[in-house]
């Protein structure tokens, strides 16, 4: 059963167009330009009960408008969407007490109050029962270690601390759905790895569905299983972490340790040379060439070992990105973004759903 049913999904704002310069501004004040900008474009997604999902795209992408639009805090220019069986933008109670959302950038919790204080007033909020908020209350500080925080005012504690006091305040209801937006957002790696750990801990003991975005690409390799890119307000890429390699990635990376220590002056005619530290190599090789260039190298050259492998997750995901930014400012829709090839695309353009 889904969790979450979108179908056409749009929202579009309208912009005051403002020109540099003194009398440009005057003008303004009788004669206003506006120009549109749609950030989420008829999007179209499932997701089931129990999922954790990871949403990524560039800056400006449409990720957050759309996690507002599901959790109501906007209204949609276009299109429908249910959440538990609810429309968000109708902002019913009930549904209210059955999701929450976590905004990294954003402070939910009164800066200068204890957290305890915060939690409190969920707990008025929301109607818990006191039994039951004790309770809840009590397990969640356990499993992020901030117990002997909560009398101190949140303005006192760290980032890393605001964010566990963040993700307390917002499970005390027991939400069936979290939206989380870059909830690790400028967090040190020790940060990092304990939120990642309790998410994961938490998503797989109460089977709540999660929809995350992120920057970090280890926090969506180690929660995530399914991962959607949105680009240019629609979604390009509906699928797994590999799958994202197969389809977006033209390359291989090839290391070679050479016999002897002798290292060959050619290396160039195989692929792009990433490194060399003798008798060690490292080439990026077309995919749809490995098998050519690794009989030339064995026909050539003596080798202790060789190895292929994919290039990292960051560096496909950054030239995804970085791609279809370019490819914006031609002018190029998401669609054709889709459909066409990377520049370093090799044969691979199977869909991987």
């Amino acid at each position: 059963m889904n969790a979450i049913e979108i179908r056409q999904l749009q929202k579009s704002y309208r912009v005051y167009q403002k020109n540099e310069g003194l009398m440009a501004s005057v003008r303004g004040l009788f004669h206003r330009e506006y120009r549109e900008v749609a950030a989420v474009k008829a999007i179209d997604l499932d997701v089931e009960q129990g999922e954790f999902v990871a949403f990524l795209g560039p800056n400006g992408a449409g990720k957050t408008t759309t996690l507002k639009l599901l959790s109501g805090v906007i209204s949609p220019t276009g299109g429908e969407a249910r959440v538990l069986g609810h429309v968000p933008w109708l902002r019913e109670n009930d549904y209210r007490r059955r999701f929450a959302l976590v905004m990294g950038q954003k402070n939910q919790l009164w800066w200068d109050l204890p957290a305890q204080e915060s939690f409190t007033l969920h707990e008025k909020i929301y109607r818990i029962e006191h039994d039951k908020f004790v309770r809840t209350r009590d397990e969640l500080c356990d499993l992020l270690n901030v117990g002997h925080l909560l009398g101190r005012p949140v303005r006192e504690l760290s980032l890393g601390e605001r964010m566990k006091m963040e993700l307390t305040a917002a499970l005390l209801h027991s939400p069936d759905v979290l939206f989380l937006d870059e909830p690790t957002i400028g967090l040190d790696v020790i940060a990092q790895h304990n939120i990642q750990k309790f998410l994961k801990f938490y998503q797989q003991e109460r089977k709540i569905t999660i929809l995350l975005t992120s920057h970090y690409m280890k926090d969506v390799a180690a929660l995530c299983k399914r991962v959607v890119i949105i680009a240019q307000g629609e979604i390009i890429y509906d699928g797994s972490l590999a799958g994202i390699i197969d389809k977006f990635s033209g390359h291989k990376i090839l290391s070679l340790l050479f016999s002897d220590g002798r290292m060959p002056s050619d290396l160039a005619r195989y692929g792009d040379v990433l490194e060399i530290v003798e008798p060690k190599a490292r080439l990026r090789v077309d995919r749809g060439k490995i098998s050519q260039v690794l009989s030339s190298v064995l026909a050539n050259h003596t080798l202790e070992d060789i190895s292929v492998e994919d290039p990292p997750l960051e560096e496909v995901i950054a030239e995804l990105f970085s791609h279809s930014a370019e490819e914006s400012e031609r002018g190029k829709t998401a669609e054709e973004i889709r459909n066409g090839e990377m520049r370093t695309a090799g044969v691979s353009e199977r869909s991987n759903k």
